[in-house]
């Protein structure tokens, strides 16, 4: 990856955010304060504020589903979304949409799911068995 790509969000709770991202979904702690904490997830940095989520609602219809608009989320090879489904199933995640594939043999193709931090915050974690695919027509 050439450009890490940087996210500022809102969380309520930093120790809540701390074990989510840290513990949960193995992101690497970086800077904080008493108002915000940075991780490195999948190689982009997310900065976590201490302040009011933003709204969202199922608004998109993608596939089959609608789903939170805005989210945010990262795209991982397949073997490295595999192992963070598992983990996140063995928590017992209470998904949006479960982990699930989309767009089976067509360009595309891709497994998603989409879960929220204890802050309310939508995120989808899509993973492609071939990263060639992510941008295909």
């Amino acid at each position: 990856m050439a450009h890490p790509f940087h996210l500022a969000i809102n969380v309520t709770d930093l120790d809540a955010a701390r074990a989510f991202y840290g513990g949960l979904l193995g992101a690497t702690e970086g800077r904080s304060t008493e108002s915000w904490v940075d991780f490195d997830l999948f190689g982009h940095q997310l900065s976590l504020h201490l302040g009011t989520p933003f709204a969202t609602a199922a608004t998109a219809k993608v596939g089959e589903h609608f789903v939170p608009m805005p989210h945010f989320g990262v795209v991982l090879p397949l073997d490295l979304w595999r192992p963070l489904a598992d983990r996140l199933e063995a928590a017992k995640t209470d998904f949006v949409i479960p982990p699930s594939v989309r767009f089976e043999g067509e360009p595309g193709e891709q497994w998603t799911m989409f879960f929220r931090d204890p802050s309310g915050n939508p995120i989808e974690v899509k993973g492609f068995a071939d990263m060639a695919g992510v941008f295909a027509a």
